[in-house]
């Protein structure tokens, strides 16, 4: 696990697009696995910058996003659907029939999330997610005790996450109680993940996920047993962090030249996806 710590939340974003976009040029056709919410969104500033500005090209890319809400239309202001056609997809040259999310109206969801997890599985899995971390440790909508070898299905959203996500509701009642997310054990087959957390308020749990104990608890501690899993900190959410001097000497610098980003595998189609979690030990971090 690489932690990067930036000085501020507008470096630590950028230096995840950063990580996003020269995984994009290595491969012009990656799979990249997308979260939403109020972390996120500076990050698809800087890479619809990156489009506008430098000309990185998604034209090849194919995308799937963590989760969404069930009971909201992809017309509904509060979908991530729409979430992601405003704040990114309609802002670069990504082809709409390449971009992918759970259908949160779907009749069966049992029959949804399963189609979902097929459709990761026909592209080849997903090469890159990106991901942000709920106050509660949960990564997706995988709250505490979500199972490490969970997949793609349908879940009850704690109180804690529903009372963070209702500022981007009209009223916090609209905040719906169930979701579509993709699994632990889903997230953590991606071939390399970059985790993007900031603020203050980010700094226990953040600690938690990347220093404590392994606990269906903290789902977000799962990223340990992954081996290509950089994290993005501002100082604000590294404050509690203990081996701070470790990670400054360990981890890249992301604006660095080289060929991968630190974190991302090798552009390699017969690239072995990670190991699951009942393949591998529990013991230390990288």
């Amino acid at each position: 696990m690489d932690v990067i710590i930036q000085s501020n939340a507008e470096m630590a974003a950028r230096a995840a697009a950063d990580l996003v976009a020269r995984a994009l040029a290595d491969k012009p056709d990656l799979r990249l696995g997308l979260a939403t919410g109020c972390t996120m969104e500076s990050v698809y500033d800087q890479l619809v910058r990156k489009h506008q500005e430098e000309g990185l090209d998604f034209s090849r890319c194919r995308t799937f996003n963590l989760d969404e809400y069930v009971g909201l239309a992809a017309t509904n202001p509060g979908s991530y659907h729409h979430f992601m056609r405003e704040r990114f997809f309609n802002l670069v040259n990504i082809d709409p029939a390449h971009t992918h999310l759970p259908d949160g109206m779907a009749s069966d969801l049992t029959a949804e999330s399963q189609r979902y997890e097929n459709l990761i599985a026909l592209n080849g899995g997903i090469d890159l997610q990106l991901l942000g971390i709920g106050l509660n440790g949960h990564v997706g909508f995988n709250e505490p005790l979500s199972a490490f070898r969970s997949r793609t299905r349908m879940v009850t959203l704690s109180r804690m996450t529903r009372s963070q996500n209702a500022p981007l509701f009209p009223n916090p009642q609209q905040v719906p109680r169930r979701a579509i997310t993709m699994g632990v054990e889903t997230i953590l087959e991606a071939r390399s993940c970059v985790l993007l957390a900031t603020g203050t308020d980010k700094a226990e749990i953040v600690a938690r996920a990347i220093e404590g104990p392994m606990t269906a608890m903290v789902p977000a501690t799962a990223l340990q047993l992954h081996p290509a899993c950089t994290i993005v900190l501002d100082e604000e959410a590294a404050a509690r962090l203990r081996e701070t001097d470790h990670y400054q000497r360990m981890s890249p610098v992301p604006n660095e030249p080289a060929k991968n980003s630190p974190g991302i595998l090798e552009n390699n189609e017969n690239q072995p996806r990670p190991a699951r979690p009942s393949e591998t030990h529990l013991a230390g971090k990288s």
